[in-house]
């Protein structure tokens, strides 16, 4: 008899989903979750064997689950991008074919030649604090260092940047389908509407006049030999404007409030920033902004002696995962030093995150950032909000207060 039962929406779980990962991984790590309609795996060699078996589909669209039908019924409100494969919703080798289109973009050695630039956003973004020794670290910091970003790769407009924050917290609410309240489902189609209409204006723009940006080489890419639809290609655009701000901004909140709530460890960064990039990697270890992703089965799969049959949605908990005993020592504990640090925050095998090179530089750039300018950083308060997502896990707020 299982004594425990995954439900992401319960209010303890949102303040701390970490306990529930270990009682899973103990009790019941092939686990049915009701409230999910979904298997839930939190072993770190359950989790790399799914991801690495092409028999689990990334078209979350076949699944046999309550809530991937409710989201493809309200899909239409859309239009036609969310019906559209995208790199994070297709297999090998229309996946392939996708990917191999943005890859050079971001390629390790084109992403570190942005390391002077990004280091000048977030020296400005500190000048431009609105009050001296106090700092909302996610909202004058976290969030618009990706924001700018990745829309001067893309060629947004700087004055578009609050719109788009906007459109992507709408659309990341509803992911996961358990917690996506009616209210929050309507919203988000409407603002998915509104994002897919602002890059179809932008996209004819771009081939009536080229210009040096991201955007331009996507639609150049797409418009090859017919490699992507116009659907395809606004569907893209979409992705990698959420994926692109969303995820690192809180690996950035997340990771100052990890550091925060063990001092030895941020003084220890604040001492040696030498430290960041193994510090940078061990954040996403420890408080990793992306708890799971899913797979839908494709066939009758057997694991841990639970039988995943064909149709069934299976979330894979990254985040369960970096924390397995099986492969991390003493892995509760937060060390900014961690050796053969070989988590999985960014996924693992075909569909591994492909921004990850830009990822790791925003955050290393933050975290050395902070550590020369914000001295003796304290939270203001305990009480700390989570929005609603158990798929991105990210803070709405982290006010702190430092030495000016």
């Amino acid at each position: 008899m299982v004594s425990v039962q995954y439900n992401p929406v319960l209010p303890e779980v949102q303040a701390d989903p970490y306990p529930y990962y270990k009682r899973l991984r103990e009790e019941s790590p092939v686990h049915w979750s009701e409230a999910l309609d979904a298997w839930v795996l939190t072993r770190y060699d359950d989790v790399v064997a799914v991801l690495r078996d092409l028999r689990f589909s990334a078209d979350r669209r076949r699944a046999r689950n309550r809530f991937v039908q409710q989201a493809q019924t309200a899909a239409g409100e859309y239009g036609p991008t969310a019906r559209a494969n995208t790199m994070l919703t297709s297999d090998p080798p229309e996946h392939t074919r996708m990917r191999l289109l943005v890859s050079k973009a971001f390629l390790p050695r084109a992403i570190e030649r942005l390391r002077p630039h990004v280091q000048n956003i977030a020296d400005e973004l500190l000048d431009a604090a609105p009050e001296p020794g106090r700092l909302d670290i996610l909202m004058d910091f976290a969030y618009p260092l990706p924001v700018i970003v990745i829309a001067e790769l893309m060629g947004v407009p700087a004055e578009h940047r609050a719109q788009f924050k906007r459109w992507s917290d709408d659309i990341v609410a509803t992911l996961g389908g358990a917690s996506a309240t009616p209210q929050l489902i309507e919203q988000a189609a409407k603002s998915g509407g509104e994002i897919v209409d602002y890059f179809r204006d932008v996209i004819a723009d771009r081939r009536r006049q080229p210009q040096d940006d991201l955007l331009t080489v996507l639609v150049g890419a797409a418009d090859e030999d017919h490699a992507l639809t116009e659907p395809q290609l606004l569907a893209t655009c979409v992705t990698m404007l959420i994926a692109g701000n969303e995820t690192t901004r809180n690996l950035i909140a997340n990771g100052m409030l990890a550091l925060l709530r063990h001092p030895r460890e941020l003084e220890r960064l604040w001492h040696d920033p030498s430290l960041v990039g193994a510090a940078v990697d061990e954040l996403l270890r420890y408080a990793g902004p992306v708890q799971c992703t899913s797979r839908v089965a494709t066939e009758d799969i057997e694991i841990g002696g639970k039988t995943i049959e064909e149709g069934q949605l299976v979330f894979v908990m990254l985040a369960a995962a970096n924390r397995d005993p099986a492969h991390f020592e003493d892995p509760e504990r937060l060390d900014i030093g961690r050796k053969d640090n070989h988590h999985i925050a960014f996924g693992f095998g075909v569909h591994a995150c492909l921004g990850q090179p830009l990822a790791r530089l925003e955050a290393q750039v933050a975290f050395s950032t902070l550590a020369r300018r914000v001295r003796s950083p304290a939270l203001t308060s305990d009480y700390l909000e989570w929005g609603p997502s158990f798929i991105l896990r990210g803070l709405k707020s982290l006010p702190i207060t430092y030495a000016a």
